[in-house]
């Protein structure tokens, strides 16, 4: 094999490598170094030492290369979602059309994500690649400033286009997101209140590019072809990592002796998306919910042991307002009204709202005492391709209309639900919504408040899934400093506290699988101040602010030099 056959395969080797490391930072493996090493791979390629003649870099492509090693991996439970349309129960086989439905959808969602770590490559190639003579043989201000800068854009572009990602094309899809891999570092995550879970993903690639920076000083010298030895970048980069660091440590121990509590059960009924939908189930449904609810907060001794009891996301078998008449008339009316007259105690529950006028909504009812005291929220931030299909009458869209015949309609009002005592605002987050930051700030009040996420993730069947969407769901409770419970159709139900800690979570004793029918009863602390975050206040200032240094970088670097092909 010829050099340049080698140095072609490595330019194709090495980002895959990159995406690779990173898949195993996440749920499933959960490695705490891999976040901070991935990118060494991918930086040979980005920011070589050598130019090599005779042989194109095509940095888009490099960094689009990574983006699909990691996404495909990453986002392999996508495919279960066409296959539950299909009848899936499990991993068995259930037909071309929907087994091939579901890997298109992996492979199309991947794709699309990966274009953003392209976008990033290029930009970093370009626009933020070290100039080797200036890092190595320079006086070290010099070279530090120089290295600085470089790792800044390189840092900020990638947040910026992580907001993109989670921004544009059909109200994206920002999951899994650097910041996210961190999920288990406490002490990091906590400035997350401050900079938003994007914000975090700045600290692992500033790290990593001065850290190659660094190697590249000592690799020269050594070689005798450099004069500058210095580290103060790194160390600087340290330093970074231990003021944040400092922070959450601070978070972590403050003491509150003012929480409000409020005594709260969550039912996680564990319906597979088949019996769901044939209906075949909705007796035993409505009975075991029944069942769950006055086991834990019917009346004894006069007062009801809990405030409040939750059921997640489209609980209901038919939804509230029995639009299509399958049950007796009045009888969700006499359902609700005998189950709350059993304690003093406010139920939560997910349901379907089809009007009369045509609309849809997927929708969180809290209701107490009887069934016609209840306040009702409308889902705000619908899911593309499962509530709506975007583009619906311009293909390939509307081939999909056979899957998707009609949309939800989103809620507008961002207004909290009132819990009566005690006297608490409840933050209803429905499905994903726990996992957008954007949408979740939208609700804080500056008084008590909780939030509450109704999801149902049987659509993924026992896949990794489930985790993965409680990663991503926890960084609302530190970047809004509300606490969080979850209670969701198969997993994971859970307490979150304001530190993005899981204080309790529905597992089987002896397997521990979180894929079980359950109750998971406990007390949640909410703050009786209701203070605002910076998060809370300004929402994603920090990403946007990054996406503004890298426009004003290209800019200058437009008016610096003539444009290139």
């Amino acid at each position: 094999m010829t050099d340049s056959k080698k140095l072609r395969l490595f330019l194709f080797l090495a980002p895959l490598l990159s995406g690779i490391i990173l898949v195993f930072a996440f749920p499933g493996w959960n490695s705490d170094l891999a976040v901070w090493v991935w990118l060494f791979p991918l930086l040979t390629v980005l920011w070589p030492w050598r130019d090599a003649e005779g042989v194109k870099t095509r940095p888009f492509w490099r960094g689009y290369l990574a983006g699909l090693a990691f996404f495909l991996p990453n986002l392999f439970w996508v495919r279960h979602s066409s296959r539950v349309i299909g009848g899936a129960v499990d991993d068995s086989w259930v037909g071309w059309g929907p087994e091939l439905m579901g890997f298109g959808a992996v492979i199309g969602l991947s794709g699309y994500c990966a274009v953003y770590f392209g976008l990033w490559a290029w930009f970093t190639h370009r626009f933020a690649r070290p100039n080797v003579k200036t890092l190595t043989q320079e006086l070290w201000q010099v070279s530090v400033m120089h290295s600085l800068k470089c790792a800044f854009l390189a840092a900020a572009a990638w947040v910026a286009c992580e907001w993109l990602r989670s921004t544009t094309v059909f109200t994206g899809f920002g999951w899994n997101g650097l910041g996210t891999a961190m999920h288990r570092n406490l002490v990091l995550i906590q400035a997350a209140d401050i900079v938003g879970v994007m914000g975090l993903s700045f600290l692992p690639v500033f790290a990593a590019c001065t850290a190659w920076n660094t190697i590249t000083r000592l690799v020269y010298a050594y070689r005798g072809e450099g004069t500058c030895k210095t580290r103060l970048d790194f160390t600087v980069a340290l330093v970074l990592m231990l003021v944040t660091a400092g922070y959450g440590m601070l978070k972590l121990t403050e003491v509150r002796k003012d929480d409000l509590k409020v005594r709260t059960v969550l039912v996680q009924p564990y319906v597979a998306q088949v019996d769901a939908w044939t209906g075949r189930l909705a007796q035993q449904i409505y009975e075991r919910l029944n069942k769950f609810t006055r086991m834990y907060a019917s009346a004894r001794d006069g007062k009801s042991p809990v405030d409040l009891v939750i059921w997640p996301e489209s609980a209901l078998p038919v939804n509230l307002h029995d639009k299509f008449e399958q049950l007796p008339e009045g009888w969700h009316t006499r359902y609700f009204d005998d189950l709350l007259h059993s304690g003093e105690f406010s139920l939560l529950t997910g349901t379907e709202i089809l009007r009369d006028d045509g609309k849809s909504h997927v929708s969180a009812v809290l209701f107490h005492g009887h069934a016609a005291n209840r306040q009702e929220h409308h889902k705000v931030h619908l899911v593309p391709f499962g509530e709506y299909l975007p583009l619906r009458d311009i293909p390939p869209f509307s081939f999909l209309r056979g899957v998707l015949p009609g949309d939800f309609t989103p809620g507008d009002s961002t207004e909290p639900l009132q819990l009566i005592q005690p006297e608490v605002q409840l933050i209803p987050l429905i499905c994903f919504e726990d996992t957008v930051g954007r949408v979740a700030r939208k609700f804080v009040r500056e008084v008590p408040q909780m939030m509450v996420n109704l999801s149902n993730d049987g659509w993924f069947l026992n896949s990794i899934e489930t985790e993965v969407h409680l990663a991503n769901a926890l960084f609302r409770a530190i970047e809004l400093r509300r606490p969080m419970v979850r209670a969701t159709n198969s997993g994971v139900t859970c307490f979150i506290d304001t530190h993005g800690r899981i204080t309790s979570r529905l597992n089987d004793p002896e397997t521990g699988t979180s894929f079980l029918e359950g109750v998971l009863p406990g007390e949640v602390s909410v703050p009786r101040s209701g203070k605002l975050t910076l998060y809370a206040r300004f929402g994603d200032w920090f990403a946007l602010t990054m996406l503004v240094s890298c426009v004003a970088a290209w800019l200058a670097a437009c008016f610096a030099r003539p444009a290139t092909s």
